[in-house]
């Protein structure tokens, strides 16, 4: 093998060397494809195949580098086509969440916040359970559930999350009603502020670790098959701002040896574990967001209008100036697991420092992430947003050189600091989402708008993967420099007062079919028509009243 690393090669086929002698490189080849002394057929054929990691981008890195290996495609399912496969599977977990904003808020509505989120994790264990029979009708399916269920995955949790800080503040500072006066009401809305903080910061910095804890399995089981940069690399000419497409000349041939089933199907179950106790924590110790009644009513509003309200809701020009920074959150976190470590990371020191770089940058932002508990809401943004376009500078003027390991500092310095943006990045936006939309009743629409705009970011992430570096990093800098502009534009309309526009949800309607037991003497008799009717004249006054009252509040420029 390491007779190997000094061969030339002719694109993706490794050319043994001239001083190897025909025999030696039929041992080599004999080695590397031939049986294993130890090996079993009849109990390797009875284990499934190859698993994947529980979660994205882990959920995919495993896949993508095994299926990789031509070799391990040819030996291992010589009858699929498993490069389709998987490039299906791509499709179905990036285009899906295109139409999320259509179904979203109906799926969290009907199934309440947690519920949604249990349904979510679950799917994402049926995910990882697919890869225990390897084919077209297990892994694409379930490819395609992932998809549909991110964007309600995101949009529950962080409607879950915001509510949680509502609720805990106001059970540990409760009051009567009757004791508040209009000061002390504006006081609790800031210390609730707060509480918003500090919930959606502690939950950024326990979601960063799992981008170090994906790399478990590639560091501690994947690692230990891979070459050496010096044969993965051999081809490869152009590294960062020179490259295009995704690390042309990369070796078609990145495993020493194949795994074994047996081995595959530990690391497997070790996921598959996690699935289930990620479902086991939502199940068991997430409380429900609302009330028994408080869902009912949110219910009740009807299914055509919760269909409707994410799109009223972009009217608000608070939202609408956001936009560009919704996108750009979806551009950087992808890049980062992509261009970021393919181009840059694993061109210059080899797929084998793929999960160092990775798990810098997970460490990095769950660190970061708490130190913005008492920085002002602009200030995480803005600063991200700084640390980020100083980057994308620096990496639209930098080609690392490949097979060059005198650059890992700098590589990893470059990790930890957008790592560190990201943070920053991903924590302020939600802060500010939670200040801006304290109304229990509008959080589910406004996440789902969130997180609807990050997936078209990271479809469109997907199609760009052919184009030149320079034009990728391009792209980010100017939807950053946007994105900055039109939220301190937002910002600077908000200290002035510039009235908003919201619509109005509906007041709840309960339909009663069946018995009902009233408290009068004639609990068994229904009412007349006349008695029907005026209790419908007088919900139709309050809900006119309700809407003068509410108007001005929310509505603003809706009667022109």
């Amino acid at each position: 093998m390491e007779k190997d690393l000094d061969c030339s090669q002719d694109g993706a086929k490794t050319v043994p060397c001239v001083r190897l002698s025909t025999e030696g490189t039929e041992t080599q080849l004999d080695d590397f494809v031939g049986a294993h002394p130890d090996y079993n057929e009849e109990e390797e054929e009875s284990w499934p195949d190859n698993p994947w990691t529980p979660c994205p981008p882990g959920l995919l890195q495993m896949q993508l580098i095994l299926h990789y290996d031509e070799t391990y495609r040819e030996v291992k399912y010589s009858n699929i086509q498993l490069e389709d496969i998987d490039h299906k599977v791509l499709m179905g977990i990036n285009i899906t969440p295109v139409a999320a904003l259509l179904y979203t808020p109906i799926l969290i509505r009907f199934f309440g916040t947690k519920w949604a989120m249990f349904l979510a994790v679950g799917i994402y264990a049926l995910f990882v359970s697919s890869n225990y029979w390897e084919r077209y009708y297990t892994l694409v399916p379930s490819a395609v559930a992932i998809g549909v269920v991110i964007v309600p995955l995101w949009a529950s949790m962080g409607n879950y999350i915001t509510r949680m800080a509502q609720k805990y503040y106001e059970y540990i500072n409760y009051k009567e009603e009757q004791e508040k006066d209009k000061k002390k009401q504006q006081t609790s809305q800031d210390a609730c502020n707060t509480y918003i903080i500090i919930f959606q910061t502690v939950f950024y910095s326990c979601f960063h670790l799992s981008f170090v804890c994906a790399q478990m399995p590639m560091v501690f089981f994947l690692n230990n098959y891979l070459y050496q940069h010096n044969h993965t690399l051999f081809a490869v000419k152009h590294c960062g701002t020179l490259s295009h497409g995704t690390l042309p000349g990369f070796n078609k041939t990145v495993l020493q040896s194949l795994p074994r089933s047996v081995h595959l199907i530990i690391v497997e179950s070790a996921l598959m574990a996690a699935a289930f106790v990620a479902m086991l924590v939502v199940l068991v110790l997430c409380g429900a967001a609302y009330e028994p009644m408080e869902e009912i009513d949110m219910r009740s509003i009807g299914w055509g209008n919760i269909f409707q309200l994410p799109f009223k809701h972009m009217r608000d020009y608070r939202l609408r100036h956001l936009f560009p920074l919704f996108i750009y959150s979806g551009f950087e976190v992808l890049f980062v697991c992509t261009g970021f470590s393919l181009n840059y990371g694993v061109c210059a020191l080899g797929l084998e420092k793929l999960a160092y770089l990775l798990m810098a940058y997970g460490f990095s932002c769950s660190s970061v992430a708490l130190s913005t508990r008492r920085l002002r809401r602009h200030i995480p943004l803005l600063a991200g947003a700084f640390i980020h376009a100083g980057l994308l500078v620096t990496l639209f003027c930098w080609a690392p050189q490949p097979r060059h390991l005198a650059q890992a500092p700098l590589l990893y310095i470059i990790a930890v600091l957008w790592g560190m943006g990201s943070a920053l990045n991903k924590t302020g936006i939600s802060i500010l989402l939670g200040m801006l939309y304290k109304n229990k009743e509008r959080q589910d629409f406004i996440f789902t708008i969130y997180h609807w705009w990050q997936a078209l970011a990271i479809f469109t992430v997907y199609l760009w993967s052919g184009l030149p570096m320079k034009a990728k990093l391009s792209i980010m800098l100017l939807t950053l420099v946007v994105g900055v502009g039109t939220y301190l534009w937002m910002e600077r309309k908000v200290a002035q007062h510039v009235e908003h526009r919201l619509p109005r949800i509906p007041r709840p309607r309960h339909k009663m079919q069946g018995y009902r037991y009233l408290e009068d003497d004639n609990s068994d008799e229904t009412g007349s028509e006349g008695d029907g009717d005026k209790e419908d004249h007088e919900d139709e006054h309050l809900e006119e009243a309700t809407g003068r009252e509410e108007l001005p509040k929310e509505d603003g420029e809706q009667l022109g």
